[in-house]
């Protein structure tokens, strides 16, 4: 089930015309184990949607059902207005097109270790849009600075740290223009200081009306970030609604204990 909000205010989200991402009954199985179960969730233009739950609840497998990396088992998908999944089977021809309206950020950066910064950007441009050489090269080089990287264009991965390397992710992801852009555990496999990095540059997104969906283990950036909150439990979405009503007063047991485990870690 999807529950139904009033509009978020901000400067620079468009007109409510509709959610961006709309996910109905959605289910996916892993041999025999229900992963996803009956998930129900409206994304809308402009939103910060935070992802939370356990490790194995299902959150990440939400994510790559999106962008169709990983193919539901039941339930309807639609990205932009245009059915993604329906009725057991992709309802888009064209993957290439859905995944420029749809942009993943991966835990672990998946950039070409042969190319340098700039090149990994022009290449998913030149790849995935057909965008000629020279206007991915100058669209490269204005995300890198947009990231805080234009000093690091001509660096290869293995000379980045991770914070920069993920940053790189951004920009290349940002280079197709999506319609929403997925976050899947972004800062997971970086240090503190990196980290920091990465969820200045989300700040940004946010603040430039960015929609994203962000599965996240970091509650006070979810806090601060998200227009609303999903905590999922065992494959299902056990409560949603604003970030500050989810994460500072919730409703269900299940949230309640995932919550009080977080803060009793000293994280």
């Amino acid at each position: 089930m999807t529950i139904e909000r009033p509009a978020v205010t901000k400067a620079a989200q468009p007109a409510d015309d509709g959610p961006v991402v709309r996910i109905d009954g959605l289910g996916k199985s892993f041999d025999g184990r229900v992963v996803l179960d009956d998930i129900g969730l409206d994304v809308r233009s402009g939103d910060i949607v935070s992802i939370l739950g356990a490790s194995g609840g299902g959150k990440s497998t939400l994510l790559r059902c999106v962008n169709l990396l990983e193919r539901p088992d039941r339930g309807t998908i639609e990205v932009a207005g245009e059915p993604v999944f329906a009725n057991g089977r992709v309802a888009s021809g064209d993957l290439a097109r859905l995944r420029q309206r749809v942009g993943m950020v991966f835990q672990r950066f998946h950039l070409f270790p042969h190319l340098t910064a700039v090149e990994n950007v022009v290449l998913a441009q030149i790849k995935a849009a057909g965008v000629r050489e020279d206007e991915a090269i100058a669209t490269a080089v204005r995300l890198l600075r947009r990231v805080g990287l234009a000093h690091r264009a001509l660096a290869f991965p293995e000379q980045m740290s991770g914070g920069e390397q993920q940053r790189v992710a951004i920009a290349r992801a940002l280079a197709l223009r999506p319609a929403v852009l997925l976050f899947d555990e972004p800062t997971s496999a970086l240090d503190p200081e990196s980290t920091g990095e990465v969820l200045r540059v989300m700040r940004d997104l946010a603040d430039d009306g960015m929609t994203m969906m962000i599965v996240t283990h970091e509650v006070p950036f979810a806090r601060e970030i998200s227009d609303w909150v999903a905590f999922i439990d065992s494959g299902r979405v056990v409560e949603e609604g604003p970030a500050a009503q989810v994460l500072d007063d919730p409703r269900q047991t299940r949230t309640q204990a995932f919550l009080r485990s977080y803060r009793s870690s000293g994280r």
